[in-house]
């Protein structure tokens, strides 16, 4: 039996997948095998021992700390695509916000009500200040094609856009479902320079914080609206913020608030964190990650982590190994060296890797008696990160 503890408010629909002959969630355990959360900020927490996956019901991990995961051999997992469709919809949304100053005139009529005695006379009189151009035949450029900026490419062009992207790490997957009207260039420079909105769409690391910079405004066209609904550290808000004083940046739409961002609602519009909070999104994510969390806990099989290689093998009721060790030369032949010791036969074996770490799922005839001993040699291999039985 597997606890899994939820951290935020998870869609009952997902939890559902996880059977209750296998699984018990119970949010105050102390020492659960699995969390699944949403934004819940895991940096300060103390990790169980115990603990062997984490799945996040939503794309972005930068609330999960995901060294300190991989040192203790937890795989943690996502849930890209999930969400897509609200995102990219708010996306669109904010295309047409960033250009008309929709949200700027309805403010503006609901802020004259009482204030005069023709309504229509004062709308009529004051809609000049709330003008804006079409965003047909306009170009948009979108920094990164994942499973959002490929929907939302594919969509501007069936509003009339141009459309050019940027993502150096294009998936095959990704690139199936990309249109072949979109252009791609060779650099985000190069991207900025030609589009009239920019959409960022790529996920927050140390490398890619305050991607939109100074060095970066200095050369994006004048005039360009820029919308963030991929994380709020990705644009240098001082930056920003020069480039719209300078005429470079026309307007920038986030979804994601800080403080000082506030008080300029002309150039600056700001979102709530909506961008997933849609009841179909939240179901989506909620069902991926359960899926993810019961197949890794119940047969070992890892589908979309960010620090674990993909590896799958279909269950065909025969016992396996898990094992996931640093990546270095000969791991294979030490971890057969003590199959052999302990006369295991191995039915399959697929050896999978991403960047520093490999993981191994090891099919076998039979199990030894004694394979608590076989565990202890495993482990006595000191790059060997987690070994897991399956009977």
């Amino acid at each position: 039996m597997y606890t899994i503890k939820t951290l935020n408010n998870i869609a009952p629909v997902g939890l559902a997948k996880l059977p209750e002959d296998g699984f018990t969630i119970d949010n105050t355990a102390e020492d659960p095998h699995g969390i699944i959360l949403r934004s819940y900020d895991m940096h300060s927490m103390e990790l169980n021992k115990g603990l062997l996956a984490v799945a996040r019901a939503g794309a972005g991990t930068n609330n999960i700390p995901i060294d300190k995961c991989t040192e203790m051999g937890v795989p943690v997992f996502n849930t890209p695509g999930a969400n897509a469709n609200a995102v990219k919809e708010l996306v669109l949304l904010g295309l047409f916000a960033s250009s008309r100053r929709i949200i700027a005139g309805a403010n503006w009529v609901q802020a004259i009500n009482g204030n005069v005695s023709d309504i229509e006379k004062a709308v009529e009189a004051g809609k000049k200040e709330f003008q804006g151009p079409e965003i047909a035949g306009k170009t948009l450029g979108v920094i990164g094609l994942g499973a959002i900026g490929v929907l939302v490419a594919n969509a501007a062009l069936d509003l009339g856009m141009d459309v050019v992207g940027y993502d150096p790490f294009l998936s095959l997957e990704n690139a199936w479902h990309l249109s072949p009207s979109v252009e791609r260039e060779e650099s985000i420079e190069d991207v900025v320079a030609r589009a009239d909105y920019i959409t960022l769409h790529i996920p927050l690391t140390d490398k890619t914080r305050h991607t939109f910079n100074e060095k970066l405004f200095s050369v994006t066209k004048p005039g360009a609206r820029l919308l963030n609904f991929a994380r709020g550290g990705l644009v240098d808000n001082e930056a920003l913020k020069k480039a719209i004083a300078d005429g470079i940046i026309a307007r920038y739409m986030t979804d994601f608030p800080s403080a000082d961002l506030l008080g300029d609602p002309w150039n600056i519009i700001t979102t709530p964190h909506i961008g997933a909070s849609t009841p179909e999104s939240e179901e989506n994510c909620a069902i991926m990650a359960a899926q993810e969390m019961r197949e890794y806990l119940t047969y070992g099989n890892i589908k979309n982590s960010v620090n674990f290689p993909r590896c799958e093998v279909p269950y065909n009721g025969k016992p396996r190994i898990a094992i996931s060790h640093k990546n270095i030369v000969n791991m294979i032949g030490q971890l057969g060296a003590v199959f052999t010791k302990y006369h295991v036969n191995i039915d399959k074996l697929v050896n999978n890797s991403k960047g520093e770490l490999a993981y191994n799922i090891v099919v076998c005839d039979s199990l030894p008696e004694n394979v608590q001993d076989m565990v202890n040699d495993l482990y006595a291999i000191n790059t060997v990160l987690k070994v897991r039985i399956f009977e």
